[in-house]
């Protein structure tokens, strides 16, 4: 089965031809490659470009090994771009491409901190093939040699990212025969890597999953960054087991210490944390003091970029469905290409005839140009003092931007005496425009 891919489509098809590289990143085995050499692919075709207009090398592949040096792979473009049209480069796999020792460089007398300027790289390369007016250049990569964002990063300006995500919600319901409740039940359960979704054996399903952090993810981390493989084992087991609780490096570090005798300290786990951000894995959210109008360093919550990943790392042990609501609610708040921050704000409440200051939390405070919103995930508001709970940090705001509190289930929205909106996360998740529609 295909999977179409359209927010994503969409998204390439708004940078075409605008001077610059065409950067997809994501956790590896999310589509990226799929989403260039196939969904990209036959919209172009489909639009009147030839085929031998569009270029694609797959470095990964043995027919083209001879390109992952840059020198041939620049060769090879600008002997095939000298027609009449527009012409569109895919190098799929571009981490494979080595650096190469410049001819007229002696390296003799050049200083240490400027030896990498004898090399040429794949970037230089692309950099100078940015130049072409009829060419249109599009890459992946992303390994443990050089994950998504290096790559972003040395294009500086000249690089268009297009991050992409595991399926979303609405993506997976899109393909699935299943009715919205149970697909959401699958969803949580499983989330949404295609491979996965589109595997119908669960416990194959289970086992890709699993193997995906131990075959790919953290042998990538392991290799790149040099850390050991036990402590960052460690490390994602208990940030998988609390996604969306606040935490630190320290506190992080005394966990692994007290449960897991690691002898590690802030400063390395904070190397770690930096690691599993860099391969996507995990995503943080900084808190933001909402009437002071500032970040605190510390705390912050972290957020797993696949649920089903999440649960499989934990055995499908830990399948708390609040948390993994939250989870999944952020993501797709990242996915629609929001700043996603946690809100935090201080108030006095009366305990005992006591006046107690207390930081309240509202679970995101989503900004997007001018526009922003807070959004509480609660997975149940029946009770009344649970409601309660919720929505006072909302009232204490201080300001009217729009409130909204996202339930478990398939509620329709609607909006209390107070303007603060209610909404089932089906529906939310369903409907790509559902902050604007409430």
């Amino acid at each position: 089965m295909r999977i179409e891919r359209d927010l994503y489509l969409n998204r390439l098809i708004s940078k075409m031809h605008n001077g610059k590289v065409k950067v997809i990143t994501g956790i590896r085995r999310c589509g990226k490659s799929y989403l260039l050499r196939h969904i990209f692919k036959d919209y172009l075709l489909a639009n009147g470009v030839k085929a031998d207009h569009i270029l694609e090398i797959a470095l990964d592949q043995k027919e083209f090994e001879k390109y992952r040096n840059p020198n041939a792979l620049y060769d090879y473009v600008i002997r095939h771009i000298d027609g009449e049209g527009d012409y569109f480069l895919f190098v799929d796999e571009i981490q494979l491409s080595y650096k190469v020792k410049r001819e007229d460089a002696d390296l003799s007398i050049i200083a240490e901190e400027d030896r990498e300027l004898a090399y040429t790289t794949f970037y230089d390369i692309l950099n100078d093939l940015m130049a072409k007016p009829n060419l249109d250049i599009y890459v992946t990569g992303s390994n443990s040699r050089m994950l998504s964002k290096d790559i972003a990063t040395n294009f500086r300006d000249r690089g268009s990212v297009i991050r992409m995500f595991p399926l979303s919600f609405s993506e997976f319901c899109a393909i699935s025969a299943l009715e919205k409740a149970d697909a959401w039940a699958e969803y949580v359960f499983y989330g949404g890597m295609p491979l996965a979704v589109l595997e119908p054996d669960e416990n194959e399903k289970a086992n890709y999953l699993a193997g995906l952090f131990d075959r790919v993810y953290i042998a990538d981390v392991v290799e790149r960054y040099g850390v050991e493989d036990a402590y960052l084992e460690n490390l994602i087991d208990v940030i998988a087991s609390s996604v969306g609780s606040l935490t630190n490096p320290s506190k992080l570090a005394n966990t692994l210490n007290s449960v897991n005798h690691a002898h590690t300290s802030d400063k390395t786990v904070k190397k770690y944390l930096d690691a599993l951000e860099d391969a996507f894995i995990f995503e943080k959210a900084q808190r933001y003091d909402i009437k002071g109008k500032a970040y605190f360093e510390s705390p912050l919550k972290y957020y797993c970029t696949d649920v089903g990943l999440r649960n499989a790392r934990l055995g499908f042990r830990q399948i708390e469905e609040t948390h993994l609501m939250e989870n999944i609610l952020f993501n797709e708040l990242v996915i629609r290409g929001y700043s996603v921050d946690v809100g935090a704000i201080r108030f006095a409440e009366t305990k005992e005839g006591k006046k107690v200051e207390k930081m309240h939390e509202i679970d995101f405070v989503v900004n997007m140009g001018m526009k922003k919103v807070y959004i509480q995930s609660a997975f149940s508001i029946a009770d009344e003092e649970k409601k309660k709970q919720e929505i006072i940090p909302l009232l204490r705001s201080g300001d009217f931007f729009k409130k909204i509190v996202v339930t478990a289930g398939n509620s329709k929205p609607h909006m209390d005496e107070n303007g603060i909106c209610y909404t089932g996360i089906i529906p939310f998740l369903l409907n790509p425009d559902s902050i604007d529609a409430i």
